[in-house]
């Protein structure tokens, strides 16, 4: 191979360090033609309650790229107000894809990014609109949805994957940001997953973010300390095993998380529980099955999302 030939990681390196905003051609509306809606598995699994079994998955793998860790840590509030940080990015993604105005919402996403920019520890530069760290932050949530459905709610045939996949770029197309490092197909999309992960470094953001899992949960302040002593430890172990299950290795590697044989043991019976319960949490009130974002799109078209897609599609 010539030696001008530039790898793709080279190029990836290459093109995230520009750090400049790549915005779509065309505008947000005439770039996807259409919407997300009920007529897609991401409807149907993304505002579903037992995508919060993920959520560590989702915040860590994003944050453990360098250049986003940094983002947080230069421009929000997570170390003072984790919870309040969640509450507001939250509620615009998910309106990206259930709100009848998704257009407009995707751009307030994009918009919320524009002047997140900084550099981290090599001296290089990073800008959030940046298409190549902007792409990683939207492909840990098609990575959530295919996730928590697959372990969590029911097994995902291969079919229902690409599907997933295939709807994904047009969610990624309402933040109107360039797709030029958009996979393909969702077989691309595994390889590229791939490769990111062994992009992860211990950054600053996850290792604070983590720490829960580390030392265990701080105490309430109106939990007496002799009754939490007591009340922690179950609690812990559970937490441990549910939440650092979920994690990539590289991500448990990286975040200084241990995980035993036995532990992967625990987490795969529970896993296994939580499918095979499927069929009577779908027959809970929507309200309760569903985010309120999502719980009022289906109400609005007219829709019961418990009965579809139940069975794997071949």
């Amino acid at each position: 191979m010539s030696d001008v030939v530039i790898s793709a990681r080279d190029g990836f390196d290459a093109r995230i360090r520009e750090a400049e905003p790549v915005l779509a051609d065309r505008d947000i509306e005439s770039a996807t033609g259409a919407r997300l809606g009920p007529d897609t598995l991401i409807w149907k699994f993304y505002g579903d309650m037992r995508g919060l079994l993920g959520f560590q998955r989702l915040a860590g793998t994003e944050n453990c790229i360098e250049q986003l860790g940094q983002g947080v840590a230069d421009h929000s509030v997570i170390f003072d107000d984790f919870l309040g940080r969640a509450r507001r990015t939250g509620p615009p993604i998910m309106r990206t894809v259930y709100a009848a105005d998704a257009a407009h919402w995707g751009a307030t996403v994009r918009d919320f990014h524009r002047d997140i920019k900084g550099t981290i520890s090599d001296g290089s530069r990073y800008h959030a609109l940046n298409p190549e760290l902007f792409y990683w932050a939207h492909a840990t949530f098609v990575d959530q949805v295919l996730y928590v459905t697959d372990t969590f709610i029911r097994r995902l045939s291969y079919a229902e994957k690409c599907r997933i996949f295939d709807e994904s770029k047009t969610w990624y197309a309402l933040y109107g940001i360039s797709a030029r490092d958009q996979p393909q197909t969702y077989d691309e999309f595994c390889a590229y997953w791939e490769r990111m992960l062994e992009r992860f470094v211990p950054h600053k953001t996850i290792v604070y973010a983590t720490g829960y899992l580390r030392q265990g949960l701080p105490r309430p302040r109106r939990v007496p300390a002799p009754v939490w002593r007591v009340v922690s430890v179950p609690l812990n172990a559970a937490l441990r095993t549910i939440v650092i299950g979920t994690l990539p290795e590289q991500m448990r590697t990286v975040c200084r998380l241990e995980w035993s044989p036995r532990q992967e043991r625990r987490f795969q019976r529970f896993a296994a529980f939580m499918r095979a319960i499927n069929p009577l949490v779908n027959r809970l009130p929507q309200r309760w099955l569903y985010t309120p974002w999502a719980h009022e799109a289906w109400t609005a078209a007219g829709v019961d999302p418990r009965r579809l897609h139940n069975r794997a599609d071949t």
